[in-house]
């Protein structure tokens, strides 16, 4: 089953830029403990990543990446990082399934002629993704809230998400080597997962090209929807329990 959620998500990301970790951690959390999702599934994320950055390098906005996105979310991503050592790990589960209900929501609400976020309404989200993937290196669907915004072209789009999501994860990577959390057997798993990675990329690619972004990215949010609604009222279950 862990493997179908991250072949899933791999085409999630593959064809839209981002979703890849927030798909899998709101499935598989249902499963496992988020550090062991996180622990075996970011080193196949960021193979994901590195291979989007390489091919699509022309396409990657350069200065909007290093002036304003990756200070904000670098930023906000220490923060992340500092909260999560405070919370347990039911707490942290219950988080995440309200953020991704909050969000899923808010997105299917969304009109595409939706005004302009201002600067600091901006700024603020970018802070606040930044500290979301510190907590679940998942931050993507605030950056995306943000930058949907200000990149209609859609492969622009994916290749500076894919540049963000591979510099971020190297640092949470040595992070959770650091934390003990990234082992021989998570990385044994992430072996597991490789195959994977290949028929994500394949499938990814296609979906990219054939089905209307907007239309995709709808499907994904009522999945997202679904999922971390489940997620939240088994949590709060576990609360009472």
């Amino acid at each position: 089953m862990f493997f179908v959620i991250v072949l899933v998500a791999l085409v999630v990301e593959a064809a839209a830029g981002f979703g890849a970790t927030v798909v899998t951690v709101t499935f598989a959390a249902q499963l496992l403990p988020v550090d062991d999702v996180l622990a075996a599934f970011l080193p196949v994320n960021l193979l994901l990543s590195a291979w989007m950055v390489v091919r699509y390098r022309s396409l990657v906005d350069h200065e909007r990446l290093f002036r304003r996105v990756l200070p904000l979310m670098g930023a906000g991503m220490a923060v992340g990082i500092l909260l999560s050592a405070q919370l347990g790990a039911l707490w942290l589960k219950a988080l995440f399934a309200l953020f991704v209900v909050i969000l899923s929501s808010l997105e299917l609400r969304r009109r595409d002629t939706e005004v302009q976020l201002s600067t600091a309404a901006g700024t603020a989200a970018m802070l606040g993704a930044g500290a979301i993937h510190g907590l679940f290196a998942c931050g993507g669907p605030l950056l995306v809230w943000v930058l949907g915004r200000e990149m209609p072209e859609k492969g622009r789009f994916r290749a500076t998400l894919a540049t963000v999501w591979l510099i971020l994860g190297l640092a949470l990577l040595v992070r959770y080597r650091l934390a003990g959390t990234l082992t021989l057997d998570s990385l044994r798993t992430s072996l597991w997962l490789l195959p994977a990675l290949g028929l994500g990329l394949w499938l990814g690619e296609r979906v990219h090209h054939r089905i209307p972004e907007a239309a995709f990215r709808r499907w994904i949010y009522r999945l997202l929807l679904f999922a971390g609604a489940s997620l939240l009222a088994r949590t709060i279950t576990a609360f009472w329990a």
